[in-house]
């Protein structure tokens, strides 16, 4: 099991040289807005994914004023650097030996971050919905991510090759058909690894949302893939005519979604504020449990801010789960150190609480 000790920061969002030691499993971290504890909670998840949750653009996450960053974290399971230099350069470490590729990385420390602006994984669209399935299939299954990286590569050829057929007015059929067989492998790999992980990820969501919600409701969850009812191939000869007007590929994998009911109508369009956050907590807690199946070790919880989330009754049944019947290590934000003392005082559990 990956729990950290120690995390050092350098130059990092609002970090300039500062070292955090965690001596419990459970860690609550408070302190007013701007002091940074969504920083925090960002830099373990960069160590565990090569990238910020929420700002990909690596030069926007350097201190103001400055040329890079530096973040160092000690685990059980090794100790991880990465550098940022301010040339556009990254690197990661792993005891000192750097990754060829950062994806090599990926899997190796699992996680899991939920943060506010996650209800667009409810309400946003469905690249919110394919990326949450890609996290967590990418940490299981490496040979989905590099089929994932390739097919992404090769869409962007094809929808290049596509503006160029209409702005040159003459297409080039062979090279559209060297382009597309590189784009099928990939796709039916990802198509069926997402089909098999959806399959063993409802029933969790499901069991999930009935456990915090603590009613009646019926949730559906469904994976929707247009290769659910048709070859890959067949697809693409079907969309040929609209892609060619529309200058990019209208079938494929990346159209995927997952679609969400309530008592049988649309789940984002019906479902009240707390409904929709039971069931993005359902999501996120399913994921978690997920990881923790594969990799036979619970991954690291970071939750941003989720007190202001839920009402008393409906956190409490999550901070039940994830402080006692789960034996990872967790961190948890929030601007009120009462509270987290209390919480954690009525829970009857070991934890740590770090004041910024």
């Amino acid at each position: 099991m990956t729990t950290f000790s120690t995390i050092k920061i350098t130059q990092y969002k609002n970090y300039n040289l500062t070292q955090f030691d965690f001596n419990e499993r459970i860690v609550g971290i408070c302190g007013l807005n701007g002091k940074g504890k969504t920083n925090l909670l960002d830099a373990i998840y960069y160590l565990c994914f090569a990238k910020s949750y929420f700002n990909k653009i690596d030069g926007q996450n350097v201190l103001f004023g400055m040329d890079g960053f530096r973040i160092e974290g000690h685990t059980t399971e090794g100790n991880i650097t990465s550098i940022f230099k301010g040339t556009g350069k990254k690197d990661l470490l792993l005891n000192a030996i750097p990754y060829e590729k950062l994806s090599q990385h990926i899997g190796k420390f699992p996680a899991v971050m939920i943060a506010p602006d996650d209800t667009l994984l409810i309400v946003g669209g469905s690249e919110e919905r394919r990326k949450y399935l890609d996290t967590i299939i990418s940490q299981i299954d490496a040979t989905y991510l590099q089929h994932l990286i390739i097919y992404t590569k090769v869409l962007q050829q094809r929808n290049s090759l596509l503006k160029q057929f209409a702005e040159k007015g003459k297409t080039d059929w062979s090279l559209l058909e060297v382009i597309e067989e590189q784009l099928i492998g990939p796709g039916k790999y990802i198509f069926e690894k997402r089909k098999e992980i959806t399959f063993l990820l409802i029933p969790l969501i499901q069991a999930f949302y009935k456990k915090i919600a603590a009613n009646n409701e019926t949730v559906e969850v469904n994976y929707t893939s247009q290769l659910l009812t048709s070859s890959f191939e067949s697809i693409l000869n079907q969309y040929r005519e609209k892609d060619f007007i529309l200058q990019r590929t209208n079938g494929g994998v990346h159209k995927d979604d997952i679609e969400m009911l309530l008592n049988g109508a649309n789940f984002k369009t019906i479902a009240s504020q707390g409904q929709r956050k039971s069931l993005l907590f359902a999501l996120k807690l399913a994921e978690f449990e997920l990881l923790k199946r594969a990799k036979n070790v619970p991954p690291i919880l970071l939750l941003d801010d989720v007190f202001e989330k839920l009402d008393d009754t409906r956190m409490h049944n999550l901070l039940d789960w994830v402080c006692k019947e789960n034996e990872g290590q967790v961190f948890i934000t929030d601007t009120h150190k009462e509270r987290l003392v209390n919480t954690f005082t009525s829970l009857a559990v070991k934890y740590q609480v770090i004041e910024l």
